[in-house]
């Protein structure tokens, strides 16, 4: 969430939301799928678009704790 909040027009609340529906529904499958996020409507993905890159985990590009 402190990482998503220095995003443009991202604040910590809107973050936190980002964080808690990943967590509900599992990972955005692509960068229009944050509108599933309340708050993040299509005027909002067009503007974080640049900033956001939607990566595929894969067993071979996870990482270890």
């Amino acid at each position: 969430a402190d990482e998503l909040s220095l995003l443009p027009s991202v604040g910590p609340t809107l973050a936190q939301r980002i964080v808690e529906e990943r967590q509900r529904q599992g990972p955005f499958d692509n960068v229009d799928a944050l509108s599933r996020t309340p708050g993040i409507g299509p005027n909002r993905v067009e503007q974080l678009r640049p900033y956001i890159v939607v990566v595929h985990s894969t067993p071979d590009t996870q990482t270890s704790p």
